[in-house]
């Protein structure tokens, strides 16, 4: 559970530093609010993304399996999280096979 206090308006937010790019939460996330995007200044290539907060349910799988404690999911009474919907669940494996990459818009 996070002992952290959520940005404002945030359901859930990354530690860029802590963060080795492995895709764990994205690969984990049901709701298709994570994914990998670009980034060449990191070692990977890419670094992980929040592409769709408002779609964050609050269930904390991305924060429990991360091996680097780099990724903190708000608490309840911090934000009303969504429930999930056909929408976030299609987009969740669109992005699993996508390799876990950031969809084109």
């Amino acid at each position: 559970m996070s002992s952290m206090t959520a940005p404002q308006d945030t359901p859930v937010w990354v530690n860029i530093k802590r963060c080795k790019a492995c895709d764990v939460c994205v690969s984990m996330c049901p709701a298709g609010v994570l994914a990998m995007a670009p980034a060449p200044n990191s070692t990977l290539g890419s670094m992980i993304e929040v592409e769709y907060p408002e779609a964050c349910i609050g269930c904390r799988d991305c924060e429990l399996h991360c091996p680097d404690f780099a990724i903190y999911v708000a608490d309840r009474g911090e934000y009303k999280f969504a429930r999930i919907t056909d929408e976030a669940k299609q987009r969740a494996e669109a992005v699993k096979d996508n390799h876990y990459r950031k969809l084109s818009a």
